[in-house]
């Protein structure tokens, strides 16, 4: 089956994994089977021992979680064009933007991994400089619920004024949600703030360091040389980027995206505002985890999101497509 409709992958990043993710696609597809063959070479580990041995614990570092969900998410977009489902567009949230680059035709499979390999030994080095701290003072994430982001960007610029450092917003993820990292003291400061400019709730996140924002400039140093030596080609559908928030041209914009991702914010409402532009008749979540999906009903699209991480979700999305009456 070869579908007509306009539909966009969406790639999920870390904090998406759970434990044998992507194993039920592995007994479903030869393709996947030889995806996991070219990612454990690439990344010098055997990814599918590693998936099913792996506890929900060893899957959060970062170093083991990139190469991991990359193969989730590329396993699960090999899985829906082998059915004959091929995206118009794709984009990916932090980590997954290196799955869409893949899908896109930006990098080869193997030059994925190795990215997503050394990018992940990178970041797991300066979150484990970063968490040496004393507990209670590495610097990390918070979660800032119920003000809308263009007004925490303005509050965090007139406190930094006003002497207050070391505090960014990393994550636009929906109208009701921005991320911010910063060092303890500055997340300290900031909740009660935020709280007293409006916020329903913030949010302290168990993540291993304070991802894109500056306080993880060191990892660029390790990330640079990989990156500089990978040869990246112009994409073949539309490309959507973490930092603009707007369409990739050329294999070059993307290469120097690729490293300002790491220490810059991810602008997921950019993006999805763009997907929504092109007349999409559908949006899968393509890959482990519901996150996308609700920050995408938390954009205020009509248009309909799905699960297709798995086996069963991408069964149902095209039994449903067969029929032609998607059900949501």
């Amino acid at each position: 089956m070869v579908t007509k409709k306009r539909i966009a992958f969406v790639f999920p990043g870390q904090g998406a994994q759970y434990p044998q993710m992507a194993l039920d696609l592995y007994k479903a597809s030869r393709s996947v089977q030889d995806l996991f063959a070219v990612a454990s070479e690439a990344a010098g580990i055997d990814l599918k021992a590693l998936l099913e041995n792996a506890t929900a614990e060893e899957l959060k570092r970062t170093d083991i979680s990139q190469p991991t969900i990359t193969l989730a998410n590329l396993a699960a977009a090999s899985v829906l064009r082998e059915q004959g489902v091929e995206p118009i567009a794709c984009a990916g949230f932090s980590l997954g933007e290196y799955a869409a680059l893949a899908c896109t035709g930006v990098v080869s499979y193997e030059d994925c991994f190795k990215l997503v390999t050394a990018r992940g030994k990178a970041m797991q080095k300066v979150a484990d400089r970063l968490a040496s701290a004393e507990a209670g003072s590495a610097p990390g994430m918070a979660a800032v619920l119920g003000l809308p982001g263009e007004q925490v960007e303005a509050l965090i610029a007139e406190w930094k004024q006003g002497g207050l450092p070391d505090l960014y917003a990393a994550n636009f993820n929906s109208p009701k949600q921005v991320v911010v990292a910063g060092t303890a003291s500055a997340l300290d400061q900031a909740e009660e703030r935020f709280k007293a400019a409006g916020a329903r709730r913030v949010i302290r996140l168990q993540v291993a360091g304070p991802f894109h924002s500056p306080l993880v400039a060191d990892a660029l140093e390790d990330f640079a040389p990989v990156l500089e030596g990978t040869s990246f080609s112009n994409p073949t559908i539309p490309l959507f980027s973490n930092v603009t928030g707007k369409q990739v041209h050329s294999g070059m914009e993307a290469k120097k995206l690729a490293l300002r991702q790491i220490t810059e914010p991810v602008r997921w409402t950019s993006e999805e505002a763009q997907l929504a532009a092109l007349g999409l008749d559908a949006v899968l979540e393509t890959g482990p985890g519901k996150v996308l999906q609700g920050l995408w009903k938390d954009s205020g699209s009509a248009i309909p999101v799905y699960g297709a991480g798995t086996s069963a979700d991408i069964q149902a999305f095209i039994a449903a497509l067969q029929a032609d009456t998607p059900q949501h």
